[in-house]
């Protein structure tokens, strides 16, 4: 069984994604600079994804999604990407909507952040 999830586990799965899409393997190192943190606090966040059940790290230092983390890492990414698209699509700078869709993502019930999705699918916005 899976612990709650929180904003600064989602972000690290979600990290984990995107490196893995990238490059195909990810490492504690990826993580850190992608991320700007210390390879310390990378290395604590993984044990505790590690023991929770989201995510195995190989003997050489691979890091792979379980199927529990592979979820949320999806969602997360999916609301980050779609996002940050609205927001661009609304005239706010690249730079400027990545930052508010990273705020966002995490805090937007699903209920609203689907009908956020639909009306702009529907162009209603």
């Amino acid at each position: 069984m899976t612990m709650p999830i929180y904003e600064s586990a989602e972000d690290y799965l979600e990290a984990i994604l995107r490196i893995q899409e990238e490059k195909g393997v990810v490492h504690s190192v990826d993580i850190a600079e992608l991320k700007h943190f210390s390879k310390a606090s990378v290395s604590v966040a993984m044990k505790k994804l590690r023991e929770n059940g989201y995510i195995t790290m190989e003997k050489n230092g691979v890091i792979n999604l379980l199927k529990p983390g592979r979820e949320i890492a999806e969602r997360i990414y999916e609301r980050h990407q779609f996002l940050t698209n609205l927001f661009v699509d609304l005239g706010v700078d690249q730079e400027t909507a990545e930052d508010d869709a990273c705020k966002v993502e995490h805090d937007l019930s699903e209920v609203t952040f689907q009908k956020i999705k639909d009306a702009y699918l529907a162009k209603k916005i």
